[in-house]
């Protein structure tokens, strides 16, 4: 469904654009995404709405066919790229897992603040922004898509997801109408 409208108590919700995973190779030009990621966190900040920066600092324990990338990482692979403009009042939640809300404080933080609705963004549209678009739906939160600040390594899997899971579990829209409903507020 299209973005229709944004609830009182929302906040962003930006997954993993830090150092190491935006280096990486994918569908869409990183650059696009973090500037988009960075006006929608400068727009929720001009109006003292909370930012949620999320970044990954390990991964899950058990076994996948699949080797975790990048398994020896550089000493600034988690750090968040500093287009963000990381501000000291800025929730920043440190995740081992592909969703934000599995053995964090995230939804503690939110209902503390009276969320009720979440705007994400970020990578990888798939893994990281897929899986805590279904945590927050199924946590009872409203969710809502920056689908044009979003990608993945993978473009079928970025499709999917878009398409077909976001629809389901909320609302998608561009950063240009996230920030304009904003502003009307």
């Amino acid at each position: 469904m299209s973005i229709t409208t944004l609830d009182p108590h929302v906040a962003l919700v930006v997954i993993d654009l830090q150092k190491g995973i935006t280096q990486l190779a994918t569908v869409h030009p990183m650059r696009d995404v973090v500037e988009r990621s960075a006006a929608l966190a400068a727009a929720f900040r001009e109006r003292d709405l909370p930012v949620v920066l999320v970044n990954v600092v390990g991964g899950a324990p058990g076994r996948t066919e699949q080797a975790p990338a990048g398994a020896t990482r550089p000493s600034d692979w988690s750090e968040l790229v500093p287009e963000l403009g990381q501000r000291p009042d800025d929730v920043l939640i440190s995740k081992s897992t592909w969703g934000a809300f599995i053995r964090t404080d995230l939804e503690a933080v939110l209902r503390e603040r009276g969320v009720t609705n979440i705007v994400l963004c970020g990578v990888a549209t798939s893994i990281g922004v897929e899986s805590t678009a279904r945590q927050a739906y199924e946590l009872g939160f409203n969710v809502t898509i920056a689908r044009d600040a979003l990608t993945d390594r993978d473009a079928d899997a970025h499709h999917n997801s878009v398409e077909r899971i976001f629809p389901r579990l909320g609302e998608t829209g561009t950063t240009a109408e996230i920030i304009e409903l904003l502003a009307t507020r």
